[in-house]
């Protein structure tokens, strides 16, 4: 069956930096975009960054040019490296698929995608 599971969370300064991976299994993984999803305690889950099969990219504007996204299909994983990690960026973080090939204009709605993995916890405390 399909399986994301996330790793690499824990904590962090502000400032700080981390990476985050999820190990996709019991799909083609290679063949769909995979993303990363945030929530934040009490929030909603929110899109932060999603990856095509063909390696195109998206990013919520507020980890735009501090958090990259990037996948290796040999090992059927995806990334997430965080860097001047703020308070904000503190919660868990899921990686999700929608099973579609591309991140089109709807990447970051949770209610799109078809399979989560359980998360990842994220602390940023000084």
């Amino acid at each position: 069956q399909v399986q994301l599971v996330e790793s690499g969370g824990g904590s962090v300064r502000p400032g700080g930096s981390l990476r985050l991976t999820c190990e996709a299994s019991g799909f083609t993984a290679d063949y769909y975009a995979l993303m990363w999803f945030h929530q934040a305690p009490g929030s909603e889950r929110e899109g932060v960054s999603c990856i095509s099969s063909t390696l195109g990219t998206g990013y919520a504007y507020s980890v735009k040019d501090r958090f990259t996204i990037s996948r290796d299909n040999q090992q059927k994983s995806v990334y997430l490296q965080m860097t001047s990690v703020k308070l904000e960026d503190a919660g868990v973080y899921f990686c999700g698929t929608a099973m579609k090939r591309f991140c089109g204009d709807t990447w970051s709605v949770q209610d799109n995608m078809r399979y989560w993995g359980e998360g990842t916890l994220v602390t940023v405390s000084s």
